[in-house]
């Protein structure tokens, strides 16, 4: 099976219009130029002979401008008048003011000052000695030292042996210094001795805070004194 292949379209083959005259738009153009050119040679011969040229002068037109008249400039002001010059005035000198000096004051009168009159004699008062401080009392006495072998007993002193020293094996002298008053009861207790062990110590002195002791006397008269104690502390074998 065969096949055409498409055949190519069809160009106008018209030529271009011309004119009537047979000049196309070229050779035309070039014919209005050379008619213009010969033109302007001939206006340019034409001016160069003098009688054209004076013709021409004399048949231009003539311009003519109307110009408004100027008006007056008005006359300027007078100058107004010079003013009259100030003269200077006279100054009158002034005389200088003299001024009296015060007259001076008159002194003050002063009066004399009245005698002071005599002061009247000073009578001396006897004062009273203050009474004199009563004497001091007479400082008691020493306490007595009650002798070991005066000491005798109401009630004897009987101190607790501390169960715990005893099973700890405690034990020792304790020496007791106590103030007996005159009705034979201990009034203070003081260690003068220490066992070594505070808790015989202490039970010595409570036992002897507890003592009824005789009062002690002198001549018959019953004395409070210091004594001296003595309470031991001995474990049994």
């Amino acid at each position: 099976m065969s096949s055409f292949a498409p055949s190519p379209p069809l160009r106008s083959c018209r030529a271009p219009a011309r004119r009537a005259d047979g000049l196309g738009p070229g050779a035309r153009r070039a014919v209005v130029l050379g008619i213009a050119a010969l033109h302007g040679v001939g206006v340019y011969a034409a001016l160069q002979v003098p009688a054209v040229r004076q013709a021409l002068g004399e048949a231009a037109p003539m311009f003519v401008s109307l110009v408004a008249p100027e008006q007056p400039v008005p006359p300027a002001p007078p100058p107004p008048p010079p003013a009259p010059l100030a003269l200077p005035k006279k100054t009158t000198p002034i005389a200088p003011l003299i001024t009296a000096a015060p007259a001076p004051a008159p002194a003050a009168f002063t009066a004399p000052a009245p005698e002071p009159e005599p002061a009247p004699p000073v009578v001396a008062v006897a004062v009273p000695a203050p009474p004199a401080p009563p004497a001091p009392p007479a400082p008691a006495p020493p306490p007595k030292n009650i002798p070991a072998s005066a000491i005798q007993y109401l009630e004897p002193p009987a101190p607790e042996y501390p169960r715990l020293s005893r099973r700890l094996g405690e034990a020792g002298l304790v020496v007791v210094r106590v103030y007996v008053d005159e009705a034979g009861l201990a009034r203070s207790v003081q260690l003068a001795q220490s066992s070594g062990f505070a808790r015989l110590d202490e039970a010595a002195l409570a036992g002897v805070q507890r003592a009824r002791f005789k009062p002690y006397t002198e001549n018959g008269v019953p004395t409070a004194g210091w004594a001296r104690i003595p309470i031991p502390f001995e474990l049994e074998r």
